[in-house]
């Protein structure tokens, strides 16, 4: 195999790896950034903001126990690793007129965390 093979494979497997992001990590940027307003969990419930239980493949403004925004509601998005990265990373630009006040996350690497976090917790 040629050196710049096994650079390139090298780089694919890292990115891969970062991208798959750190359950733990993830639990404390939740704890940090998100469990004022949700929660996940058998316990969990909607509050100040949804719960965040099943979130893949979830239709936002769906959960019957929290009262969305007419934008959130109408947005037609499904979440995903994609959508709810974009989310995370600035609310008011993927659903101009959501009522949730966080101004996002910009690093990268949390959000992957956080990511895993949310999958490691259905």
């Amino acid at each position: 195999m040629k050196k710049s093979t096994v650079l390139i494979l090298a780089f694919a497997f890292h990115a891969a790896a970062h991208a798959a992001g750190d359950a733990q990590a993830g639990s404390n940027i939740f704890t940090s950034k998100c469990a004022s307003c949700h929660s996940v969990g058998p316990s969990a419930r909607g509050g100040f903001g949804p719960q965040l239980n099943g979130i893949f493949g979830r239709v936002a403004g769906s959960t019957s126990d929290y009262q969305y925004s007419a934008a959130m509601k109408q947005s037609g998005i499904v979440w995903s690793e994609k959508t709810l990265a974009a989310f995370v990373s600035s609310p008011g630009k993927v659903v101009p007129g959501t009522r949730m006040r966080f101004w996002g996350l910009g690093s990268e690497r949390q959000i992957a965390d956080l990511l895993a976090y949310l999958h490691a917790n259905p």
